[in-house]
């Protein structure tokens, strides 16, 4: 556990999502920095600890519900407390603070006494970098627009469970997940990267609807020309691109042909 005694800097925001904006915020943290979540309970980009996979300074959190009713006074006055040799405050342009967010960055120079650093608004490819603009790229399947703007491939964790049975025995084999507390792209077929233990496989991963045969919402990926033993731990799904809409086929032949397709796609797009 990090001692709070010692960071002498820290950024504050809620920073769901980890991406390029955030990470010019921290760009401006001292050696003793630290990042302040401010958790509101709806972050599904970078979840529960998920943020930690993205920075080297240490994480502390506060809950919303807890801190929210805090005059801007207040607030300060908690973060002096819990981080006595503050010295420094790194905030985004658009920060607020304290009951109903009634506090600006006007306060916030009032209010504490050591320096604070405003991050204008970053902007890539003529794109503002929100969390809100990313869930959005990413709901409607954009995910090379919403890589760009996280800096990283969107990633989702999940656990292995039965799938249908059908894959090994009459399509290719595929490992169904449960996915909980991320937000998941629209329906359809990507190339993506399944981690496994640790290590790394190009696939071809299916999210959604199997309209063609039980119906049922699905999560699945396909590990391109390896075999695997599957651990009995959480597996990864980095997003590289979308490549075709989610689709019904009359028969098996049909979508097997289509699999078979999607498959030779992702092999071509990773030898690229």
């Amino acid at each position: 556990m990090h001692n709070k005694d010692s960071i002498t800097s820290i950024a504050i925001g809620g920073f769901d999502g980890m991406h390029t904006a955030h990470q010019a915020l921290f760009s401006n943290l001292s050696t003793n920095g630290a990042i302040l979540v401010i958790d509101a309970g709806y972050a599904n980009l970078t979840p529960n600890r998920d943020r930690e996979d993205y920075t080297s300074y240490p994480i502390f959190y506060f809950k919303l519900e807890k801190i929210k009713s805090l005059s801007g006074k207040d607030f300060i006055d908690l973060l002096k407390k819990e981080f006595p040799s503050l010295r420094k405050i790194v905030v985004g342009f658009d920060f607020h603070f304290g009951i109903n967010r009634s506090c600006s960055i006007k306060e916030l120079r009032n209010l504490f006494s050591g320096e604070v650093i405003i991050l204008n608004e970053v902007s890539v490819n003529d794109i503002k970098i929100h969390t809100r603009y990313i869930r959005e790229y990413i709901k409607n399947g954009d995910i090379k627009t919403a890589n760009i703007l996280l800096g990283k491939s969107y990633k989702i964790k999940g656990y292995q469970i039965k799938g249908q049975g059908l894959g090994s025995k009459e399509f290719v084999p595929t490992i169904n997940l449960e996915i909980s507390d991320y937000l998941l792209p629209n329906e359809g077929v990507y190339f993506t990267q399944t981690i496994i233990n640790k290590k790394t496989y190009k696939s071809v991963s299916f999210l959604g609807h199997r309209v063609s045969t039980d119906g049922k919402y699905a999560v699945e990926t396909h590990v391109l020309n390896e075999k695997i033993k599957l651990p009995n731990s959480q597996i990864e799904i980095k997003f590289c691109q979308k490549y075709r809409d989610n689709a019904k086929f009359d028969s098996f032949e049909e979508l097997k042909k289509q699999i078979n397709l999607d498959i030779q796609e992702a092999i071509d797009y990773f030898s690229l």
